[in-house]
């Protein structure tokens, strides 16, 4: 954690309870539990800290591409002061 980098860590132990309280510490965007270097298409890939800005695969890379924007259209006659 003491690297202004954050892409992704790997966690290689038996005891997976300490596994989860170790990533759950890292600032790292993808982490991995006895395993290095998957990247399914469907999981987020994304960094913290220096280390890249917004995602890529999964729903949140969509997101981390698009921005909502709410627009009402009124389809009949109005008053306005306008």
């Amino acid at each position: 954690n003491n690297t202004p980098m954050g892409l992704a860590a790997g966690v290689f132990t038996k005891d997976l309870t300490r596994a989860h309280r170790m990533v759950l510490q890292l600032n790292a965007g993808t982490t991995w539990i006895n395993h290095y270097n998957l990247a399914p298409a469907e999981l987020p890939w994304g960094g913290f800290q220096q280390s890249g800005i917004g995602s890529e695969n999964g729903l949140v890379g969509v997101e981390s591409w698009t921005r909502t924007k709410s627009v009402y259209v009124e389809m009949n006659e109005m008053e306005s002061p306008y």
